[in-house]
């Protein structure tokens, strides 16, 4: 990995949930992930103090925040306070996406 540019191989590598895999490249203030969904996969509720950000490249995703819900497709994108409760459904086929986190996420260096 150069200073300046990565491949996703060279990114760390994270399954966060079962069919749900994360890469992750890290900078000063912020962290920038590729995830990628298998179908049917749930990202089961949680929340962190970060601030998250995205945009669905592939597939559809099912989007539960709070007391919210969203069918998200390619070309959307979606923010996420910082300590807001969220969860997320893969559709039927994979689905791919980009999310950045404000500040870095510690828990995926």
């Amino acid at each position: 990995m150069s200073k300046y540019v990565a491949s996703r191989e060279q990114c760390r590598q994270h399954q966060i949930f079962p069919g749900v895999t994360l890469s992750a490249l890290p900078g000063q203030e912020m962290m920038l992930a590729y995830v990628e969904f298998e179908p049917g996969a749930v990202v089961e509720w949680h929340s962190h103090p970060h601030e998250q950000m995205g945009f669905l490249m592939e597939g559809e995703l099912e989007f539960f925040i709070d007391e919210e819900h969203y069918l998200v497709q390619p070309g959307q994108m979606w923010r996420i306070p910082g300590g807001t409760r969220h969860r997320v459904v893969a559709g039927a086929k994979p689905a791919k996406a980009l999310d950045v986190f404000c500040p870095m996420r510690e828990d995926y260096l």
